[in-house]
């Protein structure tokens, strides 16, 4: 049997960095940290990524394309089975990168490349909520205004984007834990999917209201 080639060193890096930046946060992790986590030399890492920043974009860039696939989806959310679907499927690509959700105001501040591409990130998820909420409303499931959908989809998006702040806040020492990630998870996908249970029509709401229910 043929042996697996080994992963370029720059991928491990990045790996590497996702896990640590995810477990202890982007400010406490130093390159002298993840260079000792690896068994590399600092100098090795330098050669890949000459500054701390550039992990940061090259992991922001990964998330940029898994979650710009993933909104490319949303024309096929036909009724609220797809719905949830869509929704859990989103909060599990945040929870692979949550640390840009934590520490999002520290990086904003500290990496200018990101503003831009941040605000970018927004405007494509508050595009594809409004998309989600004129399929679900074509497809007869909802009753909602274009200024109710046009409020409710920027809901959605603020409460997507900072539910794990929220995790945090109410329990810093287990939220973000691996072994908390699916409980993390469901609440968050139940919580921006209840936003849209007051406009669903009688026979979808039930369903929807289940399916929250179960959760």
């Amino acid at each position: 049997m043929a042996k697996k080639a080994p992963r370029r060193t720059a991928e491990r890096i990045l790996e590497t960095t996702l896990e640590l930046f995810n477990r202890f946060g982007e400010p406490n992790v130093s390159t002298t940290l993840i260079s000792a986590e690896l068994s590399i030399s600092p100098g090795n890492l330098y050669y890949h990524y000459p500054a701390k920043e550039e992990l940061v974009t090259a992991l922001f860039n990964r998330y940029e394309q898994a979650l710009h696939e993933l909104l490319g989806a949303a024309p096929g959310v036909h009724d609220v089975e797809d719905a949830w679907f869509f929704m859990h499927t989103l909060f599990e690509l945040v929870w692979e990168y949550r640390f840009l959700y934590r520490d999002l105001n520290h990086l904003l501040s500290n990496n200018r490349r990101l503003e831009t591409h941040i605000k970018d990130a927004l405007l494509h998820k508050t595009t594809a909520f409004r998309t989600v909420l004129d399929s679900l409303a074509y497809e007869g499931a909802l009753q909602i205004t274009v200024s109710e959908r046009e409020a409710t989809a920027t809901h959605m998006v603020v409460m997507l984007t900072w539910w794990l702040s929220y995790e945090y806040v109410r329990d810093p020492r287990h939220a973000l834990e691996p072994e908390s990630a699916e409980k993390s998870l469901l609440r968050g996908a139940k919580h921006v999917l209840s936003l849209v249970l007051p406009f669903a029509v009688a026979e979808h709401k039930g369903h929807l209201g289940a399916l929250l229910m179960a959760y």
